[in-house]
C-alpha cells in the first residue's frame, strides 16, 4: 500500500442516509444531496487530508451531481457491487469504506480496505 497517496474514502450513500430515520425515504435523491453537501463542507472528521471522497449512489438517488471535493458515482446496478469494484480498482492506495452493511464490510476488508460506520460522517 502506498502510504503517501491520498486516502480514498468511499461512502455507501444509501446505507449512511438510511442510518438516520429522518424521512429520507420520501426523497432519496435529496437525502443523498444533503449528505454530499455535508461531506463537501465538513470532510470526514478525524481524517485530515489529503482525502479523496467518493459518494456511491444507487436507485432513486442516481443522478446526484458532483460538487467540488466530492466525486459522485451512480452505481449502474448494486451499490455494494460498485463499492467493491472501486475498492478493487484502488490498487495500492489506502481505502476507507463508510458503511454499516456487514456483508459489504466483509467484502471490502477482504480486499484490504478499512471500514467505518455511518457515525463517522458529519450529521
Amino acid at each position: 500500500m502506498n502510504d503517501t497517496a491520498a486516502l480514498l474514502v468511499i461512502v455507501d450513500a444509501a446505507n449512511v442516509v438510511g442510518s438516520v430515520p429522518d424521512g429520507w425515504w420520501r426523497d432519496r435523491k435529496g437525502a443523498a444531496e444533503r449528505l454530499r453537501d455535508r461531506l463537501a463542507a465538513d470532510g470526514l472528521p478525524g481524517r485530515p487530508g489529503p482525502v479523496e471522497i467518493v459518494l456511491v449512489v444507487e436507485g432513486a438517488a442516481r443522478g446526484v451531481e458532483e460538487v467540488p471535493g466530492i466525486r459522485v458515482e451512480s452505481a449502474p446496478g448494486s451499490g455494494d457491487d460498485h463499492v467493491v469494484a472501486l475498492v478493487a480498482g484502488a490498487e495500492h492506495r489506502p481505502v476507507l469504506v463508510v458503511t454499516a452493511d456487514r456483508e459489504l464490510r466483509r467484502r471490502v476488508t477482504a480486499l484490504g480496505a478499512e471500514v467505518a460506520g455511518p457515525r463517522s460522517v458529519p450529521r
